[in-house]
């Protein structure tokens, strides 16, 4: 069954809907200057009340490698999810322990796809890059063996027909489980339900 990720949870009613529906991971923002930044302290806060059965991804940005290993070495996250970083600095985060590592890639041609799965990572994330909820052009993928996240505009409405093109590993959704701004836990809910449906 497909897996679902959950990204961008920053309060503690964001935990209590997880914990409740079970997602199976959840994504920390850690980049500055985000609607859904949260701190590395606030982050730590936050997985203390978060069922321990639910990984907690860190989504980072070019951060200082030493920071990611602290938070993965401490437990805050369990995964960490790079965009911008090379394959130097992953292989940075390998030595300081056995982490699993998502590296997220903004698709604007096939090239770009297969720079995705040529990044040594346990799985690439195929996005538009944006963060404007907007799905990327679905029509550039080609199937692959290696497993992977699809994020970028996927809902509640357009997730079932994501998982027929692409049957990811997992689907990754952030502003599409939102109203204003902010998790909504009946979206959440209709978006878990669409995929494991």
């Amino acid at each position: 069954m497909t897996k679902i990720k959950i990204c961008g949870l920053r309060r503690e009613q964001d935990i209590r809907y997880a914990n409740e529906l079970m997602p199976d991971y959840i994504g920390f923002v850690f980049l500055k200057g985000k609607m859904r930044y949260v701190t590395f302290e606030e982050a730590a806060r936050l997985r203390s009340l978060l069922n321990p059965a639910i990984p907690a991804v860190g989504v980072f940005v070019n951060e200082p490698a030493e920071n990611v290993i602290r938070l993965l070495q401490s437990g805050t996250i369990q995964i960490a999810q790079l965009h911008g970083q090379d394959e130097a600095y992953a292989e940075e985060l390998r030595r300081a322990g056995d982490h699993c590592i998502i590296r997220a890639f903004a698709v604007r041609s096939s090239e770009d796809i297969h720079r995705a799965f040529a990044f040594p990572a346990d799985y690439p994330l195929l996005d538009n890059g944006k963060g404007t909820g907007e799905t990327f052009d679905w029509s550039l993928f080609q199937e692959q063996e290696k497993p992977f996240f699809l994020a970028g505009g996927l809902s509640p409405e357009n997730v079932k027909e994501a998982i027929e093109c692409f049957h990811p590993y997992a689907v990754d959704v952030s502003s599409g489980v939102e109203t204003d701004g902010f998790k909504d836990y009946e979206k959440m809910k209709a978006f878990m339900d669409a995929v494991r449906r």
